[in-house]
């Protein structure tokens, strides 16, 4: 289910590492341009993929999970299949190139 706010609380690392199946880990903040454009083609795209856990979290400085992550643009979409990233998208902004990531993850 598409989420729609970023969530300050954030799950470790270890838990992201454990997840079973699909899943979408985005980074960014409410307040980012960027993050607000993508989020138009981020909900069309989802909308074919409902099933897919998404993870909004919010980013910044001295956040550990987007560090780990090496984050340094808003938004990031981390595309996860069994806790491992498969695909990344920076600053999307096209339904179909988030379309065919969420489809390799699914595969």
């Amino acid at each position: 289910m598409l989420s729609d706010t970023y969530s300050v609380a954030q799950p470790t690392r270890a838990e992201i590492d454990a997840l079973a199946g699909p899943a979408l880990l985005e980074f960014g903040t409410g307040w980012c341009g960027h993050c607000r454009a993508t989020q138009a083609p981020l909900a069309a795209a989802f909308a074919q993929h409902p099933e897919v856990l998404h993870l909004r979290v919010e980013d910044g400085s001295g956040r550990a999970l987007g560090r780990s992550f090496r984050v340094k643009l808003w938004p990031t979409l981390i595309f996860l299949k069994d806790g491992q990233e498969v695909v990344r998208l920076v600053r999307p902004l096209d339904s179909a190139e988030i379309g065919k990531a969420f489809a390799l993850i699914e595969a």
